[in-house]
């Protein structure tokens, strides 16, 4: 191991103990009151805005920040309540505890001080940075300076700001939040505040995995269907995309604009009004079942979206339908940029067009269609719309829960969520999707041509 190669918790625990150690008495008391060494050396603005900073955060912690943090151990003890009164309304309802709130509140908390740390830290960074140019004699950064320069040099952190604060407060705390729910038991038996949920660790993982209940037995189906659909779905577009971008792009077709534009038509309009329409025209009572009727090509309606079998087939096609014009476009725009002349080698060679196809272009286009295949994957484990606005999921059957054939995870996290408010097993599968899918996106992309042999490509 290279001990030239630190972590950064060690870089920053060792920076702390260094300013301490080089620090004069203002430098040191800055660790306890925030700006101080700013203050005394003249930048009076800059040494009161991390003063106010720890007086609210004291004020904070004081207030709210302590209770809800401490919270966090028990999630709440005290039930909300109902007592008989002898005067109108009769009933008097005594306040409990609330076991979302406080997981909430609890997080928010745990946000805060990791907040205030970081800000804690800058102000270490600037009290001895403030010594130092104290020390030499130099002229210390106005407050109007301090500004210039995040205007200027450090322009990339004013513009980096509000959107990394819109991150961590409308991305990264909700996740954490979710995931955190994972560990309770936070379902329709145990909705606050009359009934509270506690923590309960990792047994909501070994219910959906191990436990040989009806969820259990219920995941492993829909995990298989949600690959088998993801590697199906991703594959038949794809190939099917570039088949129709090199039917397009053969010479002597004509109107190539033309069809193109046809074909973008399904882009064009609103996904979940052509799978609304997919879904009326596909019933057992609807057009498609009634023509082939009529016209004696059938004796009985197909069941479309009410057989197991039929439904899955018919959702691939139905997605190839809305996903080829996608694939078609991109590599329209690939093919386009392979040059002529090494086709016209490869035919001086007497290469045939297949041979061409899988040594050529093939290649070519998987190079530089790799990541976007990996996020098409990616975006059909999580491919909610299709399966849900076609078949909701169904057919249903009993041997699952809350589930049905044609459900993947999502949809199956979603009616979890939506029909039984069951929190906790839904958090679990959404934590279990994003493993499959960081998995999956991380191996995939690892051994693609466009990660391992970029600047060899020719």
């Amino acid at each position: 191991m290279n001990k030239n190669k630190k972590t950064k918790s060690d870089n920053v625990f060792t920076f702390i103990g260094r300013t301490f150690k080089e620090g004069d008495i203002f430098t040191k008391l800055s660790f306890f009151v925030m700006g101080l060494s700013n203050l005394v050396r003249g930048q009076i603005i800059k040494g009161l805005l991390f003063l106010s900073m720890e007086l609210g955060f004291i004020f904070y912690m004081i207030m709210a920040g302590l209770t809800a943090f401490t919270g966090l151990s028990t999630l709440g003890t005290k039930t909300q309540e109902q007592i008989v009164i002898d005067k109108a309304p009769f009933i008097k309802i005594i306040k409990g505890d609330n076991s979302m709130l406080m997981l909430l509140y609890g997080v928010v908390a745990i946000f805060v001080i990791a907040t205030f740390l970081f800000m804690w830290k800058a102000n270490i960074k600037a009290a001895i940075e403030a010594q130092k140019l104290k020390e030499k004699g130099s002229k210390l950064p106005s407050f109007i300076d301090d500004v210039r320069a995040h205007f200027d040099a450090k322009l990339h952190r004013t513009l980096l700001f509000f959107p990394m604060m819109g991150v961590l407060v409308f991305t990264v705390l909700p996740l954490v939040f979710m995931i955190l729910i994972a560990f309770t038991n936070f379902d329709n038996t145990h909705q606050p505040p009359g009934n509270l949920f506690t923590w309960v660790g990792l047994k909501n993982f070994r219910t959906v995995l191990f436990s040989g209940q009806t969820i259990s037995k219920t995941f492993w189906p829909v995990l298989g269907w949600t690959i088998i659909w993801a590697i199906l779905a991703t594959g038949l577009n794809y190939i099917f995309g570039m088949l129709l971008a090199m039917l397009i792009n053969r010479k002597g077709v004509k109107f190539k604009g033309l069809w193109r534009t046809i074909f973008v038509l399904s882009i064009a309009v609103p996904q979940f009004v052509t799978l609304l329409i997919m879904r009326n025209m596909l019933a057992t009572e609807g057009p498609i079942n009634g023509m082939l009727l009529n016209a004696g090509l059938i004796s009985k309606a197909i069941p479309f979206l009410t057989q197991a079998t039929w439904a899955r087939v018919t959702v691939l096609i139905v997605n190839l339908w809305i996903g080829v014009p996608y694939s078609m476009l991109i590599t329209t725009g690939i093919l386009m940029n392979i040059p002529e002349d090494i086709y016209e080698s490869a035919k001086i060679d007497g290469a045939s067009p297949f041979i061409m196809f899988v040594k050529i272009t093939l290649p070519y286009v998987l190079f530089v269609t790799g990541p976007y295949l990996i996020q098409q994957f990616i975006g059909n484990i999580n491919n909610f719309n299709v399966i849900y606005l076609l078949t909701t999921g169904n057919p249903s059957s009993l041997d699952y829960y809350q589930a049905g054939k044609t459900d993947l995870l999502v949809t199956w996290l979603y009616k979890l969520t939506v029909n039984r408010k069951d929190y906790s097993f839904a958090a679990t599968i959404g934590i279990l999707v994003f493993i499959l899918s960081a998995t999956v996106s991380l191996i995939a992309y690892r051994r693609t041509s466009a990660y391992k042999s970029e600047e060899d490509f020719q």
